[in-house]
C-alpha cells in the first residue's frame, strides 16, 4: 500500500504562505492556540499591574507569576476544571446543568455529615474507613443525582434547563436541612488530602520529575503511535519536523510546569511543624560557598537557609484535574459513547434513525457529569476541610463560562476537553488576578460576565467566518 503524505501539493498549496503551511503541518487548533495567547497574555497584565501596585519576585516584577501563585492557582482552578470536561459533553449533546454548584455543595454536606457525625463517632477518629467510605459516597451521590436530571430530561421531556434550573434551588436546600444551616466540620484527616492544602498531598520534586518524565514519554509515544495508525490506514501524515515540533512544545511545556511547582517552598511555619512532628534538629548549618548549608537529619537530607527548605511539587487536586482530562479525552475521541454524543448533538433526528438510543445516551451523560461533581465536591471539601450549603454556590456560572470560553458551542455538536480545561484556567486567572490586586467583588462578577459575552461572540463570529 502506498502511504499518502501530506508532503503532496498541489498548485492552491504551493501558494500557501509560511503561515499557513505551518498551521496545517502541525494540525494546531488555531482556536486553542488563540485561547493560550490569550491566558498568557492575561497573566501578563496581572503581574506588571500588581508589580505596580506591590513589587514582588513575579517575572514582570508583580506578585501573579510567581511560583506560590501559579501553584495556587492550579489547586483553586482544579475543582471548576473537573466540571468543566463534563460539561462540554453535555453541552455538545444540546443540553446543559445549572444545577452542578448546589449538587456540589449537597453531596459535600451529605458526605460531611456521615464523616462528622457517623463514622467518626462509630468507627473512631482517623479510622482508615472513613475517607474511603467519604469518597464512594461522594461519588455514589452526584452520579444518582446527575442519572435523575437526565431521567427526568430524556424521558419525562422536561427540558434540562428547568431541570436543572429546579435542581439549582431545590439541592441547595436539601443541603441547608441537612447542615442545619451550620458549617460540617472537620473533615477526616485522610479524606483532606484530596484538598491539596497538607503536606501529604505534595509530590514532592523528586515524584514531581518522575510525573514529567513520564508525561513526555507519553506525548512522544502518542505522536509515534499516531504516526503509525495513519500510515497503517493511508492517511496523510503529518512532517517530520511537525511531529517533532510538537514533541517538542509538549515536552518543554510539561517541564517548565514541574520546575515552576518544585520551586514553590512550603510555608515557613509548616516547615517548622514539620521538623518537630518527624524529631528533625534544624541545625544552623556549615555554609557552603553559596552561602547555604547541608543539613541532615535521619534519611532526610535538605538544603538549608537559616533551617532547612522543603518543596511542594504537584498537589494531588492538580494531578486529579489532569488525570480527568485525560480520560474525560480518551472517552470523548475514543470510545464510542464519545462518537454518539457527539453525533447527536451535531444532529439528533440522524442519530436516532442511525439507532443511537438518544435517551438513554442523555441519562448517561448527565450521570456522568453528576460523577465528576462528585469529585469536585471531593476536591472542594478537603481544601476547606469543612462542608456547607454554599460551597459550590455560582460554580455552575464559572464552569459553564469556562466551557464555553473553551469552544464548546451552545448550538451544540462542537467542544473539545482541553479546550474547557484552558476555559477554566482562563476564568480562575481572571478571579485570582482580580482579588490579588484588590478589587471589589462587584468588579470581578462585571469582568466575568463581559469575558463570558465576550467569548460567545467571538465564538459566532468564528462560525460565520468558517461558513
Amino acid at each position: 500500500m502506498t502511504n499518502t503524505t501530506s508532503t503532496s501539493q498541489g498548485p492552491a498549496l504551493e501558494q500557501e504562505g509560511p503561515i499557513k503551511k505551518f498551521f496545517r503541518a502541525t494540525e494546531i487548533d488555531t482556536r486553542i492556540l488563540g485561547m493560550v495567547v490569550a491566558l498568557i497574555l492575561v497573566w501578563c497584565i496581572f503581574d506588571i499591574w500588581s508589580g505596580i501596585i506591590r513589587p514582588n519576585e513575579g517575572l514582570f516584577g508583580g506578585s501573579f507569576l510567581t511560583p506560590r501563585n501559579l501553584w495556587t492557582l492550579l489547586v483553586q482552578t482544579s475543582s471548576i476544571a473537573v466540571m468543566s470536561t463534563g460539561m462540554v459533553l453535555l453541552i455538545v449533546l444540546r443540553q446543559i446543568d445549572l444545577s452542578v454548584g448546589s449538587m456540589l455543595s449537597l453531596v459535600a454536606v451529605a458526605t460531611g455529615v456521615l464523616q462528622v457525625y457517623q463514622l467518626g463517632p462509630s468507627l473512631g477518629v482517623g479510622h482508615p474507613a472513613i475517607w474511603v467510605l467519604g469518597v464512594v459516597m461522594c461519588l455514589a451521590i452526584g452520579t444518582i443525582i446527575g442519572a435523575f436530571n437526565g431521567f427526568l430530561t430524556a424521558y419525562a421531556k422536561i427540558p434540562a434547563f428547568i431541570v436543572t434550573l429546579g435542581g439549582l434551588i431545590a439541592y441547595s436546600g436539601v443541603a441547608f436541612l441537612l447542615a442545619k444551616g451550620e458549617t460540617v466540620a472537620p473533615m477526616d484527616q485522610n479524606f483532606s488530602v484530596f484538598g491539596g492544602g497538607v503536606e501529604r498531598s505534595w509530590l514532592g520534586p523528586f515524584w514531581s520529575w518522575i510525573v514529567a518524565f513520564i508525561a513526555c514519554a507519553a506525548i512522544i509515544y502518542a505522536i509515534v503511535n499516531g504516526r503509525r495508525q495513519r500510515q497503517r490506514f493511508g492517511f496523510p501524515l503529518r512532517p517530520v519536523w511537525a511531529e517533532v515540533f510538537l514533541a517538542s512544545v509538549g515536552s518543554i511545556v510539561m517541564l517548565g510546569t514541574t520546575l515552576v511547582m518544585n520551586s514553590y517552598a512550603w510555608p515557613p511555619k509548616l516547615i517548622e511543624n514539620f521538623a518537630k512532628a518527624n524529631s528533625i534538629v534544624i541545625p544552623a548549618g556549615i555554609e557552603n560557598k553559596d552561602g547555604k548549608a547541608i543539613c541532615m537529619a535521619a534519611e532526610n537530607v535538605v538544603r538549608c537557609t537559616e533551617g532547612f527548605i522543603l518543596y511542594t511539587g504537584y498537589s494531588l487536586p492538580a494531578l486529579i484535574a489532569i488525570g480527568v482530562c485525560l480520560v474525560m479525552t480518551f472517552v470523548a475521541t475514543r470510545t464510542s459513547f464519545g462518537r454518539y454524543v457527539y453525533a447527536t448533538g451535531g444532529n439528533p433526528e440522524a442519530a436516532e434513525l442511525a439507532g443511537i438510543n438518544t435517551k438513554w445516551l442523555t441519562v448517561k451523560v448527565f450521570a456522568l457529569m453528576g460523577f465528576l461533581v462528585g469529585v469536585s465536591s471531593i476536591i472542594s471539601s478537603a481544601r476547606l476541610n469543612a462542608a456547607t450549603n454554599a460551597l459550590g454556590q455560582t460554580n455552575e456560572l464559572y464552569v459553564i463560562a469556562a466551557t464555553v470560553i473553551g469552544g464548546t458551542s451552545l448550538a451544540g455538536g462542537v467542544g473539545t476537553i482541553y479546550g474547557a480545561m484552558i476555559g477554566a484556567l482562563m476564568m480562575q486567572s481572571i478571579i485570582s488576578g482580580m482579588s490579588l490586586l484588590n478589587l471589589a467583588a462587584a468588579y470581578q462578577n462585571m469582568v466575568v460576565g463581559g469575558v463570558l459575552v465576550l467569548a460567545v461572540y467571538l465564538d459566532q463570529l468564528y462560525r460565520r467566518n468558517v461558513k
